[in-house]
């Protein structure tokens, strides 16, 4: 299982809840009968991701353009 799954969570909620689904079916889930709900799953969470390291590259490059601008205000006093 992937380490930052939980009900708590709200991102690809519906694809955690199929894959638990899944598993709770008993013996089938270790000859690959849950992979597509795991592929699902992993495709969710990477998308997921992804947006989030985009958000947060740009909420640096804002922090990094204001201190840039804070300091060369500074060198001018």
């Amino acid at each position: 299982m992937h380490a930052q799954l939980s009900d708590k969570k709200l991102v690809c909620k519906e694809f955690i809840q199929a894959l638990e689904e899944c598993h709770a079916g008993g013996w089938t889930r270790f000859v690959g009968a849950c992979n597509k709900q795991k592929d699902e799953l992993n495709q969710c969470l990477r998308s997921e991701r992804i947006a989030r390291t985009a958000k947060n590259r740009e909420e640096a490059k804002e922090r990094r353009l204001k201190t840039d601008r804070a300091l060369e205000e500074f060198r001018a006093l």
